[in-house]
């Protein structure tokens, strides 16, 4: 299962080493290209988790194969260059194919996969290292397993997610393959968020932040304290495998009054749907400005442009934007880069 190693029809030949396609990034980066996709592999998903509607929410059911896959992956490539590229949902790993997919990704971009861990299996962990998988992060928000379970909605989630975070910390064949235990950090947890960094440890995994947004709901009940940046700050300075940006961590408290302005939706990174539309972000997934699979590159990136422009939305400071957005400062770049390098 996966893209070959050597040759890859979705690259009309070799496949890029690790090392050519980080440099690509970070010369997207200087080139105000895109530097991040997120791509919705699946809306279908095993949780019932209370911070997340997708479970209940009506989705298109239609989802794209292999193929369009690889089309996809050669189109970006040719036209906006290496990305980093997360495969999201819904839980990914509900695809069949998912090895496959991440092994076409693979040939020319950086593949991250985030999931619940509930169908992560030994085998699977390993397959998904080999087809070129760039790092994972599994979903765990509460150090006590009745507390994630019932937040996830599934009694066991909690074990699962521990077992998938061994999983792929012990079939990874290279150290720079980055296992991540991922936390919604939301009104209940903050006093889990450093028994989490220790468990983290233990499974040989990072631990990054993502903080809950009232986008995804519409409830504020789940937001974050106002004052979290302080303890999380002393934290970051005390683990070294804590490894979400210092500088995304310090603008928490201006997320909560207000928001942060100057979102880089549209211009640094964007959002594919299970049928292609392409919109700024996963939050805007309603109102696409192009498809991946009847629109030239040159197209998408026009419109992916013209909508940043227009960009005046503060509601998010997840980490798909803040992570990269903080890029764009001295402090925040200057944290960035090793991480990709050494990564």
């Amino acid at each position: 299962m996966g893209a070959p190693e050597n040759n890859s029809a979705a690259t009309g030949g070799r496949r890029q080493s690790g090392l050519r396609r980080k440099f690509g990034v970070i010369s997207s980066y200087f080139l105000r290209r895109p530097i991040w996709c997120t791509w919705q592999v699946t809306y279908r998903c095993n949780f019932r988790c209370d911070m997340c509607p997708y479970w209940s929410t009506p989705h298109d059911k239609n989802e794209q194969s292999p193929a369009a896959f690889e089309e996809g992956a050669h189109k970006l490539a040719d036209g906006m260059g290496n990305l980093m590229i997360s495969l999201a949902g819904g839980e990914p790993l509900l695809r069949d194919d998912i090895v496959d997919i991440v092994g076409i990704l693979s040939a020319r971009h950086l593949p991250m996969v985030t999931t619940n861990g509930w169908l992560a299996t030994r085998e699977k962990a390993r397959a998904m290292w080999r087809a070129g998988l760039y790092g994972v992060s599994v979903s765990l928000d509460f150090a006590r397993a009745e507390c994630h379970d019932a937040g996830r909605g599934v009694k066991g989630a909690f074990d699962r997610a521990v077992q998938a975070l061994d999983h792929f910390s012990s079939t990874r064949e290279k150290p720079r393959q980055k296992v991540n235990l991922m936390t919604v950090l939301r009104h209940d947890n903050l006093d889990e968020i450093e028994p989490l960094i220790k468990l983290a440890a233990e499974h040989r995994a990072y631990f990054m932040l993502q903080p809950y947004c009232e986008m995804k709901t519409g409830e504020a009940k789940f937001s974050p304290p106002r004052d979290a940046a302080t303890k999380l700050l002393e934290l970051k300075k005390r683990y070294p495998h804590f490894l979400s940006n210092t500088e995304f961590i310090r603008r928490f408290p201006q997320a909560a009054d207000g928001g942060v302005p100057g979102c880089v939706a549209g211009r640094s990174f964007f959002n594919i749907d299970t049928n292609g539309d392409i919109s700024r972000c996963v939050e805007f997934r309603s109102r696409p400005v192009a498809n991946l699979a009847r629109d030239d590159v040159g197209e998408i990136m026009r419109r992916l442009r013209e909508v940043y422009r227009a960009n005046d939305c503060t509601a998010c400071w997840y980490n798909c934007r803040g992570e990269i957005e903080v890029m764009y400062t001295p402090r925040g770049l200057l944290d960035a880069v090793p991480k990709l390098l050494n990564g």
